[in-house]
């Protein structure tokens, strides 16, 4: 074209978004901006690796990929399980005879039927409904979450998370 002028200057937006695409994330993962599956608050300064699954769960949340945050709900559902017994002293509990841990559902079984922890009411029955969900996101061919499937876990996860955390220890 004659007399165009070629733009020379970029947005910062633009420049981020060139950066972006041409970097993709950091191995580490990114921080979600939001905080609406598990608060921060709760997990922050517990173990690395439980941040990083609630942050996963949280940014898979924000970005629209419900069966990525069911999935992590579930993985970070049967982490603190694990923690719990752990923490307890009473990891035999929930070891097979080969020395693997049970699967979600006997470490819900398990954890439900613990006397001495005195897990609430509500915590003994939004356990299930978060492995349910998880459990269809993870291993059902056809079964795609939706936000609403996750958006009326949002108390479960509360409930569960905190109490789990609190049990086991890792957060005073």
């Amino acid at each position: 074209m004659v007399g165009a002028q070629p733009n020379f200057f970029l947005t910062g937006k633009a420049i981020q978004a060139l950066a972006d695409e041409q970097l993709g994330p950091p191995a580490e993962g990114m921080t979600s901006r939001s905080q609406t599956l598990i608060l921060r608050s709760l997990t922050t300064n517990t173990r690395g690796y439980i941040e990083k699954i609630a942050n996963q769960a949280n940014g898979a949340y924000e970005q629209g990929w419900f069966d990525a945050a069911a999935v992590m709900l579930r993985r970070l559902l049967e982490t603190l399980i694990i923690e719990t017994f752990e923490s307890k002293g009473r990891s035999d509990l929930i070891k097979n005879n080969s020395g693997d841990f049970f699967y979600l559902r006997d470490l819900i079984d398990t954890a439900v039927a613990q006397d001495d922890w005195n897990l609430s009411r509500n915590c003994k029955k939004s356990m299930p409904r978060l492995k349910d969900v998880g459990d269809k996101s993870a291993h059902s061919r056809r079964y795609i979450a939706q936000r609403g499937d996750i958006d009326k876990l949002i108390e479960d996860i509360r409930v569960v998370f905190q109490e789990l955390i609190f049990l086991s220890g890792i957060k005073k």
